[in-house]
Formats: C-alpha cells, structure tokens, sequence
C-alpha cells in the first residue's frame, strides 16, 4: 500500500480544518494511543547433549517444521494485510465524506467569525430572544465540535490502520527471509555430507571443530611437505600434515583400523598424504549394518566439515568421492569405497 493513502486526501482539506478549530475554539482530547504491535514471542535456543549428537535427518525435520512455521505466519500476515488495506479504504471513504461538511464550517467561519456571532447576540431586542440566539449558537458549536471530533476519530482510525499495514508488510518480508534462509540451510548441511540417499540419513547433524593443520599460510594455502615422520599404523612415513590429521581424525573418536603409508602407485599413499579408516576394528569389510555405515558417514563428515583446518584435498567413501571444489561427485575406480573411507592431504 503506498504511504499517499491517507496523506494525500487530507492535505486537501486539513488547512480548513485548522481554521474552523480556531474559529470556534474546539479544544479537542487527545487522540487515542496506538494499538501497541504484539512483540514477536522469544524463541528458546536449541541444544543437544554431549553424549548424544543430533542426526542430520532430525536437524532437517526441525528445519522444515521452522519453514513450514515461517510460512504459516506468512499467510497469516497476508489475511491481515487485507483486513487492514479494507480498513484504510474504510477510514478514507469516512474522510472523504466529512471532507465537504467540514469545508462548509470553514467557509461559514470565515463569513461569520467571532464578531458576528457576537453582533447576532447584541441584536437581540429581548431577553428572551438573547437566549434563544445564545443556545443556538451553543448548539451549533456543539455540532460543530462533534463533527470535528468525527473527522479527528477517523482521521486517526486511518493514520493507525496504515501504521499497522505498513508493520504487516515488514513481518511478511522478514518471514520470507527465514523461510529461504531455513530452505537454503536445509539443502546446503545436506548436499555437504552427500545427501540423504547416500548416507541413509545416518550421518550426526555436526561435527567435533579439528585444530588447524600445520603449513597452512595466512591466505589460507598449504605449503608443500615431505614425508618425513613416522607413520603410527605402518612402517613407513607420512607428512606432519596428515600425522595432524590422524591425530585430529583420532582425537574426534573414530579409533578403528586405519592404515596410511602403502608402497607403490602414483597417488597419495606413497607419498604419505592419505589414510584408509577401516569400518571395522582390523581388517576391512563392506558396511553391513547401520553401525558400520553410520561410523564410515561420520567419519567422512568430520573430514569434510574441518576441510579447510586439515588440507584435505579429496575424500572417497561408499562409491562416491568429494573435492572442496566440486562437492559429492560419483566415483568409479578401481575400488568402490565401500569398505573403509579415503583421506587425501594436500
């Protein structure tokens, strides 16, 4: 509703209306107080136990239940925003049908004024007809005092209507911003640790935040490493940064098998920059149960979630594989992944 609902209409006949409280001296009350808008009800802060995290699947569904809340109020201010557009409409056609009895009061002011009421009461040639003329001047001021006090009522009704439009409207805006805020939440926390298809929704809704991995420069590159400590799980060597990042990987609970240094082959593993974690205490063997695929789905976030404090440079897991660039891509090689989940350091 533009704001030259209520304020165009009466700049017309607003100065006449002034003259005529001057004329007669109508001292009117003060305006009723606007209707305070209700305060939006504070919203408790959620939270979840130490010892037992959140799944993705439970923050999704209080996700939606927050958008579908948001969009429930959002129709609900719409309804109101039409009630109140028909209440402005009201008021103005209220005004605009005064308009004219109050243009008259201020052109019999400006004829008569206080002078010739005056002179209409020293006219009188009796006593009794001093009365008369003095109660009708009496009544006619009380008409006139009702009148305005007519026009001031629904002048206001007007100004407090559109006051509580234009409140409906920001209320709608401020609801679509949360709805697309939760909907944008909801898809990007799950496209993050592969989907629901790919996890089962069997995956926590966070992660423990790792410590950032040495070498990592102040514009946030990772400066090249040997292989130069010991690997714990093997005989052979891995980078500072992927001990980091074993060590991070450990410190968050996930304590089954692992192997990193392996002989041979062009990729990471020679060189010390990957770790296969085992689904199963030793040994590998494919997720068979929602224990073993929640563990690989965990273990994956956690190293997708601290990506940039590690240096992760690709992580496969359970046929699919993932790069900070490109997000949760299908993988094809030689192994499906299915067993244990790959970490590759920069």
């Amino acid at each position: 509703m533009e704001g030259n609902i209520v304020t165009a209409p009466l700049h017309r006949w607003l100065t006449p209306v002034v003259a005529v409280l001057a004329a007669l001296a109508v001292v009117a009350g003060p305006a009723a107080p606007a209707l305070a808008l209700p305060a939006a009800a504070p919203q408790p802060s959620g939270h979840e136990e130490d010892d037992e995290p959140q799944l993705i699947t439970d923050v999704i569904e209080a996700t939606n239940r927050d958008y579908a809340q948001a969009k429930s109020k959002l129709e609900k201010s719409k309804k109101r925003q039409a009630q109140l557009a028909d209440e402005v409409r009201k008021a103005q056609e209220e005004l605009d049908a005064l308009a004219p009895q109050v243009g008259e009061m201020a052109a019999q002011s400006y004829r008569t004024g206080r002078v010739g009421a005056m002179a209409m009461l020293l006219e009188s040639n009796t006593p009794d007809s001093f009365v008369k003329r003095a109660s009708a001047l009496d009544e006619l001021n009380m008409v006139n005092a009702n009148k305005l006090a007519e026009v001031s009522a629904a002048k206001n009704r007007a100004e407090q209507a559109k006051l509580a439009l234009d409140a409906e409207v920001r209320e709608q805006q401020k609801q679509a911003s949360v709805m697309a805020k939760k909907k944008f939440d909801a898809e990007k926390a799950l496209a993050l640790v592969g989907g629901k298809g790919f996890t089962g929704g069997l995956v926590n809704a966070t992660s423990p935040v790792a410590r950032i991995g040495p070498g990592r420069t102040s514009d946030g590159d990772w400066r090249p490493e040997s292989c130069s400590e010991n690997d714990p799980t093997t005989s052979g060597c891995i980078t500072p940064r992927t001990l980091h990042a074993y060590k991070e990987t450990k410190r968050a609970g996930f304590n089954r098998f692992v192997g990193c240094y392996r002989p041979g082959g062009p990729w990471e593993h020679p060189k010390g920059r990957a770790c296969d974690w085992s689904l199963q205490n030793s040994g590998f063997s494919p997720w068979h149960n929602n224990d073993t695929r929640m563990y690989g789905n965990n273990l994956a976030a956690f190293l997708i979630r601290n990506a940039d404090r590690l240096g992760i440079y690709y992580v496969i897991w359970n046929r699919q594989i993932w790069f900070p660039a490109t997000g949760w891509k299908s993988y094809s090689g030689p192994s499906n992944h299915t067993d244990h989940v790959h970490m590759s350091l920069l």
